[in-house]
């Protein structure tokens, strides 16, 4: 068995070795996570267009299932797929898809299952890659027809990768809506033209290993590893939307002195616009948190910021500028981080003027009692987490959902949700009158820092689009599950690794 699993260079050479014996070659890709009859099946359906079977498997850190996926690592699923008589060598990938192997292997024959042969169901697209592939290295693409199996029910019947409650949830939840009506909403979200406000904020990690408490000193000494900066607050904010939404017009303010304007520009997706404010008294704000990178533990923060208020003369353009454009967008989505970019004068416009109004406020070190959701007269839609509620209502022990009725009539909202960590999430419809309540769909958390940004830039668009709460809360979670396995905002949450995640839990 050991003989047949090659690295992807020696199955290049080996393959290139048996063609040119004049043998037929089939390529076979997957994930294969649970090896069942529809995958033996489908080999054997496979081998029968050549005489040398191939198969290639997807890498862990490409497996686009969602959290907790793939239950069996490489090496297992690679070890079960060599132990069948009908294959003949297996490799690891070592790319996202399929489309480099082939090209570096030059099979006679692509074979995919019979659920691939209509390209249009393909929700990443990948068999229109998969198929140009092979025909320019001259091979040709073969769909099996035999029975199939899906892995990813199997495993989420009966391998118990979620608790009971979180099953509980999808098995009721799957009765009213299916995978391809939420995927459907959620590409209708390209329609919408969104203007996204707040504070941009640079993320910056410094790595460091704790070497001991200093001989001299009763402080903790430490060895620099490495460092990594990132995008974040409502820099953040837009990017993530930007995976969804066609246009985005990002609206912000930045420092004069250290602008970090390059930067942002150079990381910001091509669809978002960028409309920048400065302000002459400060630095744009950047968080630097000195991080242990072997478990991303935080060990202390230093701010660079200003905590004076926005001047008035910048106050001044930014809503002159926002009287004239507020009218044209669908949405406006507000991220007030409370580093004093949004003042009550740009509140006030922004309840008065927008057509659709989405926001978030989040309560930090440099601004606690003093940057709560209740300093807004109106919104649409309120997405905040439950300490932040808590904060706003001044009020420990009492039921969230009461909670959230008394902010909606505070601030004459409709809708809102209420993230709550590992409890999941509540969402509220006041037309309805409904709360509806959603579990985590995680159990490993790589780095929180984000994740409530990203709940909010997609489930916005969302609740904009007039999409029910139910399926709000329901998306936001798993958006929240993607978010939470991604090192602060290294990179945005992208529809086709969602539409993945969501076909898996209703599957």
């Amino acid at each position: 068995m050991r003989s047949k699993i090659k690295s992807i260079d020696e199955l290049s050479k080996t393959v290139a070795n048996l063609k040119a014996k004049g043998k037929v070659v089939v390529h076979c890709h997957g994930v294969f996570d649970l090896m069942h009859p529809g995958h033996i099946k489908h080999f054997e359906a496979a081998k029968a267009q050549g005489d040398t079977l191939v198969v290639t498997v997807t890498p862990d850190k490409y497996v686009n299932k969602g959290p907790n996926r793939p239950v069996f690592n490489e090496h297992l699923r690679v070890e079960s797929i060599a132990s069948l008589q009908v294959v003949d060598y297996v490799a690891v990938n070592q790319w996202p898809t399929a489309d480099e192997t082939i090209r570096r292997l030059k099979p006679d024959v692509y074979a995919k299952g019979s659920d691939y042969a209509a390209p249009e169901t393909d929700i990443t697209g990948g068999i229109y890659h998969e198929k140009d592939a092979v025909e320019q290295v001259g091979g040709r693409i073969h769909f099996t027809d035999e029975v199939t199996f899906s892995s990813t029910e199997l495993i989420n019947r009966f391998f118990g990768i979620y608790p009971d409650e979180t099953n509980a949830f999808l098995e009721g939840f799957r009765s009213r809506y299916s995978s391809d009506l939420i995927i459907e909403r959620l590409k209708s979200l390209r329609d919408l033209k969104v203007l996204v406000i707040g504070d941009a904020i640079i993320d910056e990690y410094h790595y460091c290993r704790a070497m001991g408490k200093s001989p001299k000193e009763s402080i903790i000494s430490t060895k620099f590893v490495g460092e990594e900066s990132f995008p974040g607050g409502i820099l953040a904010c837009a990017n993530h939307a930007a995976g969804f939404c066609g246009k985005v017009h990002l609206l912000t303010c930045l420092g004069s002195v250290d602008t970090k304007e390059e930067y942002i520009r150079e990381r910001m997706k091509p669809n978002v616009d960028l409309k920048l404010f400065y302000r002459n008294d400060t630095c744009t704000v950047r968080k630097r948190r000195f991080v242990d990178p072997d478990f991303l533990g935080k060990m202390f923060e230093v701010s660079f910021l200003d905590e004076h208020p926005l001047p008035k003369s910048v106050s001044s353009e930014v809503c002159a500028y926002l009287e004239s454009v507020l009218p044209e967008y669908d949405l406006v989505m507000v991220g007030d981080f409370g580093h004093h970019f949004i003042n009550q004068e740009i509140i006030n416009l922004l309840a008065e003027k927008s057509k659709f109004l989405a926001l978030n406020t989040q309560t930090n070190s440099a601004n606690i009692g003093y940057n709560y959701i209740t300093k807004y007269p109106r919104a649409d839609y309120i997405c905040i987490d439950e300490p932040e509620i808590r904060l706003a209502t001044q009020n420990k022990f009492k039921d969230v959902k009461e909670l959230i009725k008394e902010v909606a009539d505070r601030v004459k909202t409709d809708r809102v949700s209420i993230t709550r960590g590992h409890k999941g999430v509540v969402t509220f419809d006041r037309n309805m009158d409904s709360f509806f309540e959603a579990p985590v769909f995680s159990k490993k958390v790589v780095d929180r820092v984000g994740a409530g940004d990203a709940f909010l830039s997609v489930t916005a668009p969302m609740v904009a689009a007039g999409c029910p709460m139910e399926m709000v809360g329901f998306v936001g979670n798993a958006v929240g599950a993607l978010a939470v396995g991604i090192v602060c905002n290294r990179s945005s949450i992208e529809p086709v690794p969602l539409y993945k995640f969501i076909t898996a839990l209703l599957k």
